[in-house]
């Protein structure tokens, strides 16, 4: 009897494991864990944070889902966050101070005293503008991502690298460091605006979820996505348009950290050319632990929101701990390496009881 109640709980854990809800259940089970040791999790004002903190992650990594499927990686996103959120706003700017950005080179042709090009026009239109040009550049800075790496067979690392390297540094280039203020209400609005509670950042991530999701389950582009990650080669002699798929994947990273960038402006109301420097562990950690597998070929976007769940609510419970910033940083790799880890574990589990099955 002891052996069969065994072999039932070994059963069970099996299939919990392998369940694709197994972070979202992980989450809710650490939710409870850490607020039995920190009842100041279960305020209010700390939940609300939780919810408002993920979305602008999750909108970033469900580009990085993409890549991570395609079995690449863009390391670039987090200097998107920073180019765009600088160029948004040095365009959409309605004032401009000579002793804080007076030594930009855009300074004096580009940016004055009255702000930018868009800084005199309605705040909507300024608002619509900036945002446009901010999708642009994020999807001009994926789409070279792509070309580099479908076209000349560059390695994603080193491609993503340097780019992540050159745009950091021409977002401190243009700013001079400097944070770009002045922004339009209409803009900053949509950074920590609500409808009943919720805000509007929540309304943004679930139409990109949808499409996204709807993009990889029920197209074709989605299948090439998926084949192109399982196996490049074949996918090639199948027919299936690789180099193609490769540029869309990367243009379409580029694109979901330019919403990143501008939820996240809206929210600082200001162009930050720092934005996004700390947040590649983030963004990473988020992707990896909702189960996308570092190999290609293996995510769902659904799993990337638990992911983001899971790692919002760690990291506001490490906060809440106050840990300092190297203790967080040291317990945020671990738990990626875990992650990791597990999804190795995992992926032998399923092989296995394939297997057995047959």
């Amino acid at each position: 009897m002891n052996y069969n109640v065994l072999e039932i709980g070994k059963r069970n854990l099996t299939k919990l494991l392998l369940s694709e809800y197994f972070v979202l259940v992980l989450s809710v089970v650490y939710f409870f864990i850490i607020a039995a040791i920190v009842p100041t999790m279960t305020d209010i004002a700390n939940i609300g944070n939780i919810f408002s903190n993920m979305w602008p992650l999750f909108t970033i990594a469900v580009g990085q889902t993409f890549v991570l499927l395609l079995g690449g990686i863009d390391l670039s996103q987090t200097s998107v966050l920073a180019v765009t959120s600088v160029i948004g706003a040095v365009f959409m700017t309605h004032s401009a101070n000579p002793n804080v950005l007076g030594k930009s080179p855009l300074w004096g042709w580009f940016l004055t005293e009255a702000g930018g090009p868009f800084g005199a026009y309605p705040e909507i239109l300024t608002a619509v503008l900036g945002i446009i040009i901010m999708l642009v550049v994020g999807i001009f800075i994926g789409t070279i991502n792509g070309v580099f790496i479908a076209k000349l067979k560059m390695p994603p690392f080193m491609v993503t690298l340097i780019s992540q390297t050159f745009f950091s540094a021409l977002a401190i280039l243009i700013t001079k460091s400097q944070n770009v203020m002045g922004l339009p209400d209409a803009f900053t609005e949509i950074g920590f605006g609500q409808i009943a509670f919720i805000p509007y950042s929540f309304f943004i991530a679930v139409v990109l979820a949808t499409g996204a999701h709807f993009l990889l389950s029920r197209t074709i582009r989605g299948r090439w996505i998926y084949s192109s990650g399982v196996n490049a080669r074949a996918a090639k002699i199948s027919g299936v348009p690789v180099d193609k798929t490769t540029i869309f994947v990367y243009a379409f990273s580029g694109f979901c950290a330019a919403i990143g960038a501008i939820l996240y402006s809206g929210r600082l109301m200001a162009g930050r050319p720092t934005l996004g420097a700390n947040m590649l562990m983030d963004i990473m950690g988020a992707t990896i632990i909702g189960g996308t597998s570092l190999y290609g070929g293996k995510g769902k976007i659904t799993w990337t929101l638990y992911g983001v769940l899971f790692y919002t609510i760690m990291a506001t419970s490490l906060n809440q701990l106050k840990l300092d910033a190297f203790t967080i940083n040291v317990v945020k790799g671990l738990i990626i390496l875990a992650a990791g880890t597990m999804d190795i574990m995992r992926t032998r589990i399923q092989r296995f009881t394939t297997i057995v099955s047959r």
